[in-house]
């Protein structure tokens, strides 16, 4: 997710802006909800349509799946 707006991005715990998460992945200094990647991209993926809904070029759940397998592992949380 484009963290282009500050009201896009998580929160510290003392409130302060996390320009690092969105603020569906982190709130209070923490993560709200502790997955695998793989896991992740399975959740995420259930939102391919409401993607498709503001994009020109559409994309299949198995594309958006293969595009996050790529992306995620450079991500701050699960980079090596």
């Amino acid at each position: 997710m484009p963290l282009t707006k500050n009201e896009d991005c998580g929160k510290n715990a003392d409130g302060s802006i996390n320009y690092d998460y969105c603020q569906y992945c982190f709130k209070d200094g923490h993560f709200t909800q502790e997955m695998t990647m793989d896991q992740m991209i399975k959740h995420c993926a259930q939102f391919v349509d409401e993607l498709n809904k503001n994009s020109e070029q559409k994309i299949t759940r198995e594309e958006f799946i293969q595009r996050m397998h790529g992306f995620f592992p450079m991500l701050k949380r699960w980079r090596k």
